[in-house]
């Protein structure tokens, strides 16, 4: 707070609490986040899933933070509805329950009932949030230039990026059309899977603010009576949870960001639902392949591949050192390798490796960080069911399977067919690469920036050589002065030479002899 001169923003009473002595740095960090309000809450949940930018304890305080509010008077909820949806779309709604199932610092949750007797949920957000968090936001980018500015241990972090970051998930949660649409991609990226449940959008009514979906009417597997119906086998239930993850993750690259218990649903003979879309990843293929290399190097204990992923995962740099990220990895890994679910959690694992490449100077991607922490999601769900669920053991047939997919010809016949248009893009615009090279070289602002690592040395040559050269040019001057004089006088006859012009060639020879014994 002092180094970045915010301490004089705040009044005496408010910096001070009574039990403040008493308390971590984290501890502190993570009550004021809580006094700010929701978006700081949001911004201490992001950092918990990010130990590559902030230390263990302030990721285990962050952790503690809880997204819950005072629920919305119904009378306010009945004049969004109407304000959002129009009079007569209101009216397709024949029954809202006044109480909430869920209240959160976005949105708060209620069940209804359309007039055509479909039983739904509305998403109703809370009036002011965006603006809330748009003022919020202007607060965070002020901390991030103060903390860059001040404080040049976090440069390497880029504080702006993260509340970059920050700003990107929360302009995503605060539009519910997106989420809308996440469910729809889901839904047809499972269109053939009888065994998975993605509610359905009623898009009619549903907007930027207000979002209307179909009411599931499974258990939600927080609650222990979803395991105790008709014909559900736990054990059948994770591996279908695990394979529809493993689906979404490498085959889809699109997958459920936030699947903690309260978002499964469980159906009687097994079947599964989905709920809570606004948080999702997205994976491209290199991410896909990278990461399927990973549990692979993971499970063979090769270090030395886990750590040439992350390397070309992230964004280059020079300072890397493979060999020692790779040891470092080892260190933190084998001690635990072999060990269930019941001894050691895998993700959270990843998670402590993601912050040992931080500290190797690599920046980790996002996307990588949340497959990371929707990996504990997955392994809570697994030990819920059963204590030795091992997620490395049950997703390597997985993973495997896509290593071997790209092995084979067709695939094969892709790859190849990428690096050719690639290769033609390359050669169709290297020549306008050339010319904007050649503009750039050509622009007074233009300078080039390169380090010199033996600077003294290399200025100590620099330095002689212009020594050389001054030189050359006295002793060129000084042939030139006596032969101009030489030539006045009686031509042939060394014995007429005036003596200025004997004092000048000595001179000059001097200066060659000397030049000659110092940089000889």
């Amino acid at each position: 707070m002092e180094k970045i001169q915010l301490g004089k923003f705040l009044s005496r009473k408010k910096r001070l609490a009574e039990d403040v002595e008493v308390l971590t740095a984290a501890e502190r960090v993570r009550r004021c986040f809580e006094e700010l309000g929701p978006t700081f809450v949001k911004l201490g949940q992001l950092l918990a899933s990010r130990p590559d930018l902030v230390p263990e304890e302030y990721v285990l305080e962050f952790s503690k933070l809880h997204d819950r509010v005072q629920s919305l008077d119904f009378s306010i909820v009945q004049k969004l509805l109407q304000d959002e949806l129009g009079l007569e779309n209101f009216k397709k709604l024949v029954w809202i329950d006044p109480e909430p199932i869920g209240s959160a610092s976005i949105a708060q949750v209620h069940q209804a009932r359309l007039i055509t007797g479909e039983e739904v949920v509305l998403k109703v957000q809370r009036p002011g949030i965006t603006k809330t968090i748009e003022e919020d936001l202007g607060v965070l980018y002020m901390i991030a230039e103060l903390i860059a500015k001040y404080l040049p241990e976090t440069r390497p972090y880029d504080p702006e990026s993260i509340v970059n970051e920050f700003f990107k998930t929360l302009e995503l949660e605060t539009n519910f059309i997106v989420e809308a649409n996440n469910m729809r991609r889901f839904q047809e990226n499972f269109k053939t899977d009888l065994e998975l449940k993605i509610p359905k959008v009623f898009w009619e009514l549903t907007t930027e603010r207000i979002l209307v979906q179909e009411a599931l009417k499974g258990i939600p597997l927080s609650q222990d009576a979803s395991l105790r119906q008709p014909d559900v086998d736990p054990h059948v239930v994770i591996g279908k949870a695990l394979k529809i993850y493993l689906k979404m993750v490498f085959v889809d690259g699109l997958f459920h960001g936030d699947l903690h218990a309260g978002n499964f649903f469980i159906f009687p003979s097994n079947k599964l639902g989905l709920v809570d879309f606004g948080v999702v990843g997205r994976l491209n293929h290199k991410t896909k392949r990278s990461i399927a290399s990973m549990l692979l190097a993971l499970s063979k204990e090769d270090y030395e591949r886990l750590a040439y992923e992350y390397v070309d995962l992230a964004l280059f740099t020079e300072k890397i050192n493979t060999d020692r990220f790779a040891r470092d990895l080892r260190d933190l890994i084998a001690p635990y390798f072999g060990l269930n679910l019941k001894n050691v959690n895998l993700g959270k694992l990843l998670l402590s490796s993601a912050s040992i490449a931080a500290r190797h100077h690599l920046v980790v991607p996002s996307e990588l960080m949340m497959f990371f922490k929707s990996i504990i999601s997955i392994e809570g769900l697994g030990y819920k069911i059963d204590p030795a669920f091992d997620f490395l053991k049950s997703s390597l047939e997985f993973a495997g399977e896509l290593a071997s997919t790209n092995m084979e010809p067709a695939n094969l016949m892709q790859g190849w067919a990428q690096v050719a248009r690639e290769s033609k893009n390359l050669i169709y615009s290297f020549p306008r690469e050339v010319s904007f090279l050649l503009r750039k070289l050509n622009s007074p602002d233009h300078a080039f920036r390169f380090e010199l690592k033996e600077k003294k040395e290399i200025f100590k040559v620099w330095e002689n050589s212009f020594q050389l050269v001054f030189l050359g040019i006295i002793i060129g001057f000084c042939i030139l002065s006596a032969s101009i004089l030489s030539l006045r006088s009686s031509m042939g006859n060394l014995s007429e030479l005036p003596s200025l012009s004997y004092l000048i060639f000595g001179f000059g020879a001097a200066l060659m002899i000397w030049a000659l014994r110092k940089w000889k």
